[in-house]
């Protein structure tokens, strides 16, 4: 593949080719964001002041019970347009080669993305959410919900 940075490596095999896992969309992301114009984090996106819109396809709204607006949710989206064959990169933001699992990089083997995001709205199916760093119709994984008691690590001199 071109496009490659001097430093990065990629793997011997494509793992888009292989089939050893199924996931199931359970709908699409609505941004206001594409190609040319998406933030590069969730931060960026809440700058823009752009909500999304969480579209689920009429099986999986039975889930949505018990979500309401204020909750913050965890948000996982696959990011379908990004290499999945790098496994050391050079982000722009470094001078140096690094390993994928130490980034945020949507280029990844499974380009899982995630973010923690605020319920604004649940109606007919869409939850609208504050912001979401991904182009409009990136495909929805799941929704999880943000439990600081579980979700936020102890501190590092605590372990």
């Amino acid at each position: 593949m071109s496009g490659r940075r001097e430093g990065e490596t990629a793997l011997a095999h494509d793992p888009a080719k292989l089939t050893d896992a199924t996931l199931a969309f359970i709908g699409t992301i609505e941004t206001a964001f594409g190609p040319g114009n998406c933030p590069r984090n969730i931060a960026q996106a809440r700058e823009t002041g752009h909500p999304a819109h969480l579209h689920i396809d009429p099986p999986y709204r039975p889930g949505l019970d018990g979500i309401t607006p204020g909750d913050a949710v965890i948000v996982l989206y696959w990011m379908a347009g990004a290499p999945r064959d790098l496994i050391r990169q050079v982000p722009r933001h470094r001078e140096s080669a690094t390993g994928v699992f130490s980034l945020r990089s949507p280029a990844r083997p499974n380009p899982v993305a995630m973010a923690v995001v605020r319920v604004l709205a649940v109606d007919a199916g869409v939850v609208t959410v504050d912001a979401m760093d991904c182009w409009s119709g990136t495909p929805l994984l799941d929704i999880k919900p943000y439990l600081p008691s579980v979700d936020v690590p102890p501190a590092a001199d605590s372990v």
